[in-house]
């Protein structure tokens, strides 16, 4: 027998919030539910002061499910929002130190890569550089921080779904040499994600911190694009080694990539270089190179601010192909032009010692 989405909305109404006295589903707490054949995931929003008590909840809840005829894997994640803020200090007492960026067990270095605004080709760029970094030799991991458009589970080939063998600790996937975290592998491709910001700093917080990475060089973070939520919680949670800006030459890409640069330096994030994609593009037909974009707007740029440019990457057809063939051309044609472009990249950042 299928089971369906009443079914569980059932269940986990019997289930009680010690706090509010209502069912989790009548308390709100109980977001992002979905059902893929008999898989069953959801977040489970809490007070981060209340996770020691709702991990009973948790575990009630994950009991129950699979005691429900016709239900698969569970997969159920405490996802935090904003905690109240702190009581005033009334001077009876020492002052607590906020925590402040903390480094993550078994990964050396974290690069992000940003943007400022979309489709500029970021998550392309990181999907090629982190598949350059392994094909060079280093141990690499992807984060697709990319909450609300996540694309990194197709760029790479993956498709399976993350596995938490004790409901805590998320068992991350891998291909091409690179190993893949994303919100993507947790929802069906067209399904939106809806959450609020506090939420979305939750998420990242446990991708970041309950997956088993494993011993790292380098992990690559794919940002969303923009100056949000999302960036500040990465640069005041993790010890971030640096980040990449990617832009297209055109005028009104580099005016966001410019606010991008801002932010980081406002967050204390060094800024390691900048990336101008689809600087030129060749004709496949009779080789007329054309500045589709523009062409040296980012150089200038990077002169301008005293950052280096790391590299300059073609329009090509081919890297499009590859990335949504699910084999970056740094794997699919590695002898090419294109994916020369991207493995110059990768080898300035490890000889910089950056990766």
């Amino acid at each position: 027998m299928a089971i369906t989405r009443e079914a569980i909305l059932d269940v986990l109404g019997n289930i009680i919030d010690p706090v509010s006295n209502k069912d989790i589903v009548t308390a709100g707490l109980v977001r992002a539910l979905t059902l893929n054949g008999d898989a069953v995931r959801f977040v489970l929003e809490i007070d981060p002061a209340r996770s020691k008590m709702m991990e009973a909840v948790q575990a009630q809840a994950k009991a129950d499910l699979e005691a429900l005829d016709g239900t698969g894997e569970i997969s159920i994640v405490m996802t935090a929002h904003s905690a109240a803020p702190a009581p005033p200090d009334l001077g009876g007492g020492k002052k607590s130190e906020p925590a402040g960026p903390q480094k993550i067990p078994g990964i050396d270095r974290i690069i992000a890569v940003a943007s400022g605004k979309g489709g500029v080709g970021k998550s392309t760029v990181s999907a090629n550089l982190a598949a350059a970094l392994a094909a060079e030799g280093r141990k690499v991991g992807l984060l697709d921080a990319d909450v609300y458009g996540p694309s990194q589970p197709r760029m790479l080939g993956i498709s399976g779904r993350p596995s938490s063998p004790d409901g805590t600790t998320i068992l991350p996937l891998r291909n091409h040499g690179v190993t893949l975290m994303s919100i993507g592998l947790m929802t069906r491709e067209d399904e939106a994600v809806v959450w609020r910001g506090p939420m979305l700093m939750g998420a990242l917080q446990q991708m970041m911190t309950q997956v088993q990475w494993g011993a790292l060089d380098v992990l690559i973070v794919d940002l969303p694009p923009g100056t949000g939520d999302v960036q500040m919680t990465l640069a005041q949670k993790a010890e971030v080694t640096g980040a990449l800006i990617v832009s297209t030459p055109q005028d009104v890409a580099l005016i966001d990539a410019r606010k991008a640069l801002d932010m980081f330096d406002k967050l204390g994030t060094p800024i390691l270089g900048m990336i101008e994609n689809m600087s030129t593009h060749i004709c496949s037909q009779c080789g007329h190179e054309e500045h589709v974009f523009g062409h040296g707007g980012v150089a200038t740029e990077a002169k301008k601010l005293n950052t280096p440019l790391l590299g300059e990457i073609p329009l090509h057809i081919d890297i499009r192909l590859a990335s949504d063939g699910g084999a970056p051309i740094v794997v699919s044609k590695p002898n090419s032009s294109q994916a020369k472009a991207f493995r110059t990249i990768a080898r300035k950042m490890i000889d910089d010692g950056h990766a």
